[in-house]
């Protein structure tokens, strides 16, 4: 079965057609062969019964010597006898009859009878007086003869027609399976940078493969592009802590006071830190880019989540002397793995934090309802039209503000949007006077 499954397609459905073919066919003969024989007997018992009614009205007393006719009339006629029987003597019969009765004399109409070491089928009638019986019979082996030659017309044409039948199906099927052929033809040449989709000018049946092929190289391109740029950037962004903190590396080196080496350890901790962050940020998008093709269909709890983030994130908020509240009810479900909600609040609560002022004032809030809704707000001096446009790019910062950061918090937070289908919302907080963000999830 394993093989069978393996072998071509094409040799597949020619064997699959010729045995179906095959097999209609023999019921088909075998149909033949017993409707032939019914009317063949049918037919050639009422030849019997109407010869023996005319020597039925031809008998009579005055017929009292036996008689044996000799001449041969027919090529057939030594397949045929016939006996005439009175008192149980046998007056008259053919020269092919034996001398015993063909059928039990008295037994009236068709039977199929053994006699002189052949099969005889035989129509007996009484004649004209009560002790007259007519005998007419057939060899059963001429019967066959004419079913043989009758059906022998129709096998041999059907038999030397099997393998014409073969080609022809062999030839449609591979000329019908050609588009797949080519299809196969196209992806086999086709290049990993390749670009342009396959063309859907196919069958039917064919169109829904190369749709999600499409698809597939759609999203193939997609990644790569997407890994091509996170390489690039990621390198670019890289270079800056790394070059920075080889620098304050060397000045603590060379100074000779220990109050300027702290310092410029200090700045070496300070270069550290923001490196992990980008490396755990660069870690963030990569573990989204993978999990692309394969999203979790669950649901998370989020206000321990939040809860969790802000707690990581409260010694950043002490040492600028904000203020982090939120507002939640005890529990919320909403469509998304758990763990994502930490990433999501914590990249927008510290982003927050990096572009507000000391002092500030910081609101994380849920909404339950109608839809799951997640709010933050801060009462830093907020975004123009114009950065708010670009807001998400990766490694985009705001001009003019000396905040340290490499843009892509904002960038995590578009992906998990795109990938959880949440609604983002950026305008100016009412009540806080800087930015407002607004996350809407759809019913779980």
């Amino acid at each position: 079965m394993k093989a069978w499954r393996s072998a071509s397609l094409q040799w597949r459905l020619t064997l699959s057609l010729l045995m179906v073919t095959g097999l209609v066919w023999g019921v088909v003969l075998v149909m033949t062969w017993v409707n032939t024989e019914h009317e063949l007997n049918e037919l050639l018992d009422a030849h019997l019964a109407q010869t023996a009614a005319v020597l039925a009205v031809q008998t009579s007393d005055a017929h009292d010597d036996d008689f044996t006719t000799a001449d041969v009339l027919h090529k057939y006629q030594p397949r045929v006898a016939f006996q005439i029987w009175h008192d149980q003597e046998l007056i008259a019969r053919s020269a092919e009859a034996p001398l015993v009765p063909l059928a039990p004399l008295g037994q009236r109409g068709i039977s199929d009878q053994w006699q002189a070491q052949k099969a005889w089928r035989v129509f007996a009638t009484p004649g004209r007086e009560d002790d007259v019986w007519v005998v007419v019979a057939e060899l059963q082996s001429a019967r066959n003869d004419i079913l043989t030659a009758g059906l022998h017309s129709a096998i041999v044409p059907m038999i030397l027609a099997l393998p014409a039948l073969a080609l022809l199906i062999w030839a449609i099927i591979f000329q019908s399976l050609a588009p797949l052929r080519q299809l196969s033809q196209a992806v086999s040449k086709r290049q990993t940078d390749h670009r342009q989709a396959l063309s859907e000018a196919v069958p039917v049946e064919v169109q829904p493969l190369v749709k999600a092929l499409n698809r597939l190289f759609e999203k193939m391109v997609q990644q790569m592009d997407s890994e091509r740029r996170f390489t690039a950037d990621a390198a670019h962004e890289l270079r800056t802590p790394i070059a920075a903190i080889r620098m304050q590396a060397q000045v603590a080196r060379g100074k000779g006071l220990e109050s300027d080496r702290d310092t410029a350890l200090d700045s070496v901790l300070q270069g550290c830190d923001r490196a992990t962050r980008l490396v755990a940020q660069l870690l963030q998008l990569a573990r989204l880019d993978a999990d692309e093709n394969s999203p979790q269909k669950k649901t998370c709890e989020v206000v321990a989540e939040t809860r969790a983030s802000l707690a990581d994130l409260g010694p950043q908020a002490v040492a600028k002397r904000q203020t982090l509240s939120l507002d939640a009810p005890d529990a919320l479900l909403v469509p998304m793995p758990p763990g994502w909600v930490g990433v999501l609040v914590g990249n927008l609560v510290d982003n927050a934090q990096r572009y507000s002022p000391e002092g500030a004032s910081i609101r994380v809030q849920w909404e339950p309802l109608p839809l799951p809704r997640l709010v933050v707000e801060d009462s830093g001096p907020g975004l123009n039209p114009v950065d708010l446009a670009r807001l998400g790019d990766r490694f985009f910062r705001v001009p003019g503000n000396g905040a340290e950061g490499s843009g892509l918090g904002w960038s995590i937070v578009r992906r998990l949007a795109e990938r959880y289908h949440f609604q983002v919302q950026l305008e100016r907080s009412a009540e806080l006077g800087g930015l407002r963000v607004v996350l809407t999830w759809p019913v779980a």
